[in-house]
């Protein structure tokens, strides 16, 4: 009797502590996983561009064979715009972002950002704001403005080893003064292996931007999305005649004189265009094997080989492939394709898509007359043939980006 009383005394509430001791961990396990289910915030990327939107966040070469072109003729078109492109830029309302509700995320927007990647059985997903290290940016977007900057983030942000902001920061042309802590806390966390990105096209057009961005970053990637500088220049003023109808036309807007056929190039929609005389400054700072330039075009008709040379370019696994895209004929370029768990679509909104306005045959021609020395100069520095002088009665594709 007394044995069996021991035993009750010393060996079950043993027992009983242990297993009491076990079921609070598995139910405190099980409680912490459920509030990091509850957390994980998937990004709405609406599409081939689609609307990327983070749940914190508002709206949130090869050379070919080249053209010969006189040095004359180099020479009269650089001094026709030479002077106005090396000035100070005063072009803040005509180059408004491809966004329509662009704006820098405050530091408490950024510091909530949190995103979840994706690729066929594996899943990285952040728990909390803190989870990994804010850092400055290893790789930027920097231009240009109405080329497929939008498409090429979205779509970069599907590899689970690119982190990058929605919004476009606008630290090296409008908010440098706030400092590189401001920057940085824009940043979304990363761990280790990741890249933190960010995309500001307007970066490419502004004559400081190049030493700054050095100054922080030598080594830094740069990637440029170029496209045809005529359709480009339609895009963007498709934009702004969506937002500003009382414009003039087009055409009115592009000639300082018609009759004459004088070219305005200080217009901001023209000016971006002249690859060549920006792409200048920046070899000033960095040399051309950290810069990646990606063509417009061949984004649209070929996603996933222009996505395999970035993704090459910064060293990344190739996981965004062909499989990632579909060819929404609505719109008239490539989304992305939704997620299983998601039934929201992934193609850019409203914005994207806008058929250009007719723009008439003379115009193009002389358009095409004024860029083409500008193209030549752009191939041979980049050592790329963009193909831009091919069908030079019309431009395609027709609507906006």
């Amino acid at each position: 009797m007394a044995f069996w009383s021991g035993t009750f005394t010393s060996k079950v509430p043993r027992k009983i502590l242990f297993m009491f001791t076990l079921s609070l961990s598995v139910t405190y396990l099980f409680y912490s996983l459920m509030s990091c289910y509850n957390s994980l915030q998937f990004p709405l990327q609406d599409n081939f561009a689609y609307q990327a939107r983070l749940a914190t966040e508002e709206t949130t070469l090869v050379r070919d064979q080249l053209y010969s072109t006189s040095a004359e003729a180099e020479f009269t078109h650089r001094s026709t715009v030479v002077s106005i492109v090396h000035r100070d830029e005063a072009l803040v309302e005509d180059e408004e972002e491809e966004d329509r509700h662009a704006r820098p995320p405050s530091a408490t927007e950024a510091t909530r950002q949190r995103a979840v990647s994706t690729t066929e059985g594996d899943l990285r997903v952040n728990c909390t704001s803190d989870y990994g290290e804010k850092k400055l940016p290893q790789a930027i977007i920097i231009g240009v403005k109405k080329g497929g900057t939008r498409a090429l983030l979205e779509a970069l942000r599907v590899h689970p080893d690119v982190r990058a902001v929605g919004n476009e920061p606008h630290f090296f042309d409008r908010n440098y003064e706030k400092g590189l802590d401001w920057y940085r806390d824009l940043m979304p966390s990363t761990l280790e292996g990741q890249i933190t990105m960010e995309k500001t096209p307007s970066y490419f057009v502004t004559n400081h931007a190049p030493k700054r961005i050095h100054t922080m970053a030598r080594d830094i990637k740069l990637i440029i999305v170029v496209r045809n500088p005529i359709t480009r220049a339609i895009s963007d003023y498709t934009q702004t005649l969506s937002k500003k109808p009382e414009i003039p036309t087009f055409e009115v807007l592009a000639f300082k004189n018609r009759t004459l056929g004088l070219i305005d190039a200080s217009w901001s929609a023209l000016r971006i265009g002249i690859y060549a005389l920006h792409l200048e400054t920046w070899m000033q700072y960095f040399p051309l094997s950290q810069m990646h330039f990606v063509s417009g075009e061949r984004l649209i008709v070929d996603p996933a080989g222009e996505m395999a040379k970035v993704q090459d370019f910064l060293g990344l696994k190739r996981i965004v492939t062909d499989k990632h895209f579909y060819f929404n004929k609505t719109k008239g370029f490539p989304c992305l394709k939704k997620p299983e768990d998601s039934s929201t679509p992934r193609c850019l909104g409203k914005s994207k898509g806008r058929t250009h306005p007719k723009i008439e045959p003379d115009v193009i021609r002389r358009l095409h007359k004024f860029y083409k020395p500008f193209n030549m100069m752009f191939y041979q520095m980049t050592g790329q043939n963009f193909e831009w002088e091919l069908g030079e009665d019309s431009v395609s594709p027709g609507f906006q980006v």
